[in-house]
């Protein structure tokens, strides 16, 4: 995969912070400050408990140091890399209230991101040998939606739009208010600026000729036959990127990517991914009194 560029900090500590705060409640963690005392410190493994690709090491971490900047992080497997279970993926050492005040906020973060760049991977793997990117959608969760697209790219996919602000989807309910295909484009295209680009959501062969009759940038082939999307790939003639979108999974990825087109968009990468089970597991030889 192409390399990874580090997520701002600023993107993630307000979402860690008010997730801590979330988990505090009015008391602070009450099993923590009865059990353990104050002057314990504690090394501690994050371990992945089943195969797949890593993601939001860093966002995890911060849950630790937010809580407790005497924490230190070594990271063993950075993002982007792909662990068996069992594989030790950072070492955590520090005061063992701040480890276990901040275990869920961190776990939770990470196993969620690390859950879409495992299913993000396995359709990346999927369609290997074709020139098909494999992108995400706006189908995140509300306040998540950078994570969770830095988590695509962590399993070797790349992104779609991150906002309404960033590009022009003409889609069925535009085209369908504004009247047809021709007038929802002028009027796109109009009121857009230079500078964006422009793309219109197709279900037809028809409506395809007629979107590149009037030049668009990229052509959404939504819920396409195989067939189809030949003969799509065929009519563009490389006029303009193709994607192709609609429940397309690692089994059906294959062919689809074999049609040709250029991307191929998943929503269920950032809605509906599972979990990678990552646990933080105690070093019993690793505590201590502080001295």
């Amino acid at each position: 995969m192409t390399s990874l560029s580090t997520l701002p900090s600023l993107l993630y500590e307000p979402l860690v912070r008010a997730a801590l705060l979330e988990d505090l409640g009015r008391a602070g963690d009450l099993t923590t400050d009865a059990v353990v005392p104050a002057d314990v410190v504690a090394t501690m493994v994050l371990a992945a408990r089943q195969e797949g690709a890593i993601a939001g090491l860093d966002v995890a971490a911060s849950a630790f140091t937010i809580i407790d900047p005497r924490v230190e992080i070594r990271r063993e497997r950075p993002d982007g890399s792909i662990v068996a279970a069992g594989d030790v993926i950072a070492t955590v050492h520090g005061p063992a209230r701040a480890l276990l005040t901040a275990e869920r906020t961190a776990l939770n973060f990470l196993c969620h991101l690390s859950g879409i760049a495992t299913a993000t991977s396995a359709v990346v793997q999927a369609v290997r040998g074709h020139k098909a990117q494999i992108v995400c959608t706006r189908k995140t969760t509300p306040g998540l939606r950078a994570l969770e697209k830095y988590a695509v790219r962590a399993g070797g996919g790349a992104n779609h739009r991150f906002g309404l602000d960033d590009a022009v989807l003409i889609k069925d309910n535009h085209i369908a208010i504004a009247g047809d295909i021709r007038t929802a484009i002028a009027r796109a295209r109009a009121g857009a600026g230079h500078m964006v680009r422009i793309e219109v959501e197709v279900d037809s062969l028809e409506q395809l000729e007629v979107a590149l009759a009037e030049g668009v940038d990229a052509v959404l082939l939504d819920n396409m036959s195989v067939g189809q999307l030949k003969q799509a790939v065929a009519m563009v003639g490389g006029r303009a990127l193709t994607e192709a979108s609609g429940r397309v999974t690692p089994r059906t990825a294959p062919a689809v990517a074999a049609t040709g087109v250029d991307l191929i968009s998943i929503g269920w990468l950032t809605h509906s991914a599972p979990i990678l089970d990552i646990g933080l597991d105690s070093d019993a030889q690793g505590h201590q009194q502080a001295a």
